[in-house]
């Protein structure tokens, strides 16, 4: 896979490492030495992680490692190797990443619950020019691939009612990252992306080759 062997997995807001195992297991029979990065989303805020994300793929990866990430992990991950040019990069994949904001993040964020359950990371949520910011422009030389999802099952069709197609929190147009390699669009739902094996085949054909498998409609 381009020469590198280790791959290191950075999971969502809510979710603990191990919703990172079906995926990893996954990569791991490819022959991937996989590391997952855990972090407390709610309790600090995006540039925290993103710094510790880079000690954290120092120390386990020195000789580089492809990332795959989910949700506000994608955020954490595109930060981080945009502040740190040198940090020694595969491939990079973003699974349901609200990279230009969130409306569904925006609309709980208008509740006090809301703000209490997104903790630290709330900013994001409520003013998608953040989430924008913390992506920016692709600009590393690496292959940058895109996964979102069209099934829209989950808290962010009860909460916005979202318009277009999404995976239930974020929606496809909210997954764009400005010169990413490429996007392809599957019919998983936000958290299923995790255990989806057809999500898991895509992920390893771009870190193998910088493209997805054509069997899915592309944006």
């Amino acid at each position: 896979m381009s020469g590198v062997r280790d791959a290191i997995l950075v999971h969502g807001l809510w979710m603990p490492g191990l919703a990172m195992t079906a995926l990893a297991a996954r990569l791991a029979r490819t022959g991937l030495r996989c590391h997952v990065f855990s972090y407390a989303g709610r309790a600090r805020p995006l540039e925290a992680h993103a710094e510790r994300l880079e000690r954290f793929a120092r120390e386990r990866a020195p000789d580089g490692a492809h990332f795959v990430a989910h949700s506000l992990g994608g955020l954490v991950v595109l930060h981080a190797l945009h502040a740190d040019r040198g940090l020694c990069v595969g491939r990079v994949v973003l699974l349901g990443t609200p990279a230009q904001g969130c409306l569904a993040g925006q609309r709980l964020a208008r509740f006090r619950i809301g703000r209490w359950l997104l903790g630290a990371s709330e900013p994001l949520w409520r003013d998608p020019a953040l989430s924008s910011e913390s992506g920016a422009r692709w600009q590393r030389p690496e292959a940058l691939g895109i996964i979102a999802g069209t099934l829209p099952l989950g808290l962010g069709w009860v909460i916005a009612r979202q318009q277009g197609p999404g995976d239930g929190v974020v929606r496809v147009e909210e997954t764009s990252v400005p010169g990413m390699t490429e996007r392809i669009v599957l019919p998983v739902n936000h958290s299923g992306m995790l255990v989806s094996a057809r999500v898991a085949a895509q992920v390893v054909a771009f870190l193998r080759t910088a493209r997805f498998v054509p069997d899915a409609k592309r944006h």
